[in-house]
């Protein structure tokens, strides 16, 4: 299957955003396992190409609702790799001023609000930002990410049925990775095909290969346009995989390592760097160099948060609850 849509020069980019999340992820569970970076953490290996597809697609105007894997979604919306790695630190030059740690990814900036920490509560928020838009009369639309998780959840339910009911400008964005936090779909789930699942509320509904970045841009292009056009939301399945566990405390007992190593096989960024390598975009030696931009990126990202400094102790309470 071919990456549609996709010229030379788009693909190569969206190589580099992949890139870019893999590598900074790695490195985050490098800083974790140091001791470095504390609380909760939950990685993105794997479904990169959700994230970046999704995105290329979004406008500056556009607002994101993600869950709290959500690195991958704040990097390729432009989000600061300093402010983000700094964040993870805890530290008060990061996006949140600390604040927020690895599950609370926050920019008012890039329109970017969670991280979330609760499963499907990103929902109902989507549905309201999709509302502000429609009341304000403004164009923006919303791009709402939640996993397989968040449709056991009453939240997805109402949220569906008011989007529909209001023909709101959301695009819900679940990304299948088939265990939610860690346990298979087909023991939470009743009816294991998601997509009908929404397309029972009456709204556009299609699943697409999650590990093919040019698949997710078209869908969500089509999407989209439809949301602009004041037709409504759409929901897209994405079938993807984590490759890592759910968290950095899983000890990931619930799937078979067999499984785990044939989905590397549809690793996203191999499956786009072999098909611009075969097109003749992409040289050994561009690669090398790519890889070598990213990792003095992470580098200086890793510094950036190592020299930042803790908020003082008086201050930690603030922008906590209203006083």
């Amino acid at each position: 299957m071919s990456e549609p849509l996709l010229s030379p020069a788009e693909a190569l980019q969206r190589l580099h955003e992949m890139i870019r999340i893999r590598r900074f992820e790695a490195r985050a569970a490098e800083l974790y396992t140091a001791g470095r970076i504390r609380g909760f953490l939950h990685l993105y290996d794997g479904e990169e190409a959700v994230a970046v597809g999704a995105m290329a697609v979004l406008r500056p105007e556009d607002a994101i609702v993600a869950t709290y894997r959500e690195h991958g979604q704040a990097l390729a919306r432009g989000m600061s790799m300093n402010a983000l790695m700094a964040e993870l630190y805890g530290k008060q030059e990061g996006c949140c001023r600390g604040h927020g740690g690895s599950m609370h990814i926050f920019d008012a900036a890039s329109r970017f609000y969670g991280g979330n920490a609760i499963v499907a509560g990103g929902l109902p928020l989507a549905v309201g930002l999709a509302l502000a838009e429609q009341q304000l009369g403004r164009d923006g639309i919303v791009a709402c990410f939640f996993g397989d998780g968040a449709m056991a959840e009453g939240e997805f339910h109402e949220a569906l049925n008011l989007a529909v009911l209001w023909r709101l400008p959301v695009l819900f964005l679940c990304e299948n990775n088939l265990y939610a936090m860690g346990t298979a779909l087909d023991r939470t789930h009743g009816v294991t095909d998601l997509r009908s699942r929404a397309a029972a509320y009456g709204l556009p509904a299609t699943s697409v290969d999650g590990m093919r970045v040019g698949a997710v841009e078209h869908a969500c292009g089509r999407a989209a346009a439809l949301a602009r056009a004041g037709e409504g939301p759409s929901f897209i399945e994405f079938q993807t995989y984590r490759f890592r566990a759910h968290s950095m405390f899983d000890a990931q007992l619930y799937r078979d390592p067999a499984e785990v190593a044939e989905w590397r096989q549809r690793d996203p960024i191999t499956l786009l760097t072999t098909r611009l390598r075969e097109s003749g975009a992409l040289s050994d030696e561009a690669l090398a160099r790519l890889e070598r931009q990213v990792e003095a990126e992470v580098d200086a990202a890793v510094a950036f948060a190592e020299a930042g400094t803790w908020r003082p102790a008086g201050e930690l309470a603030d922008d906590v609850y209203t006083r």
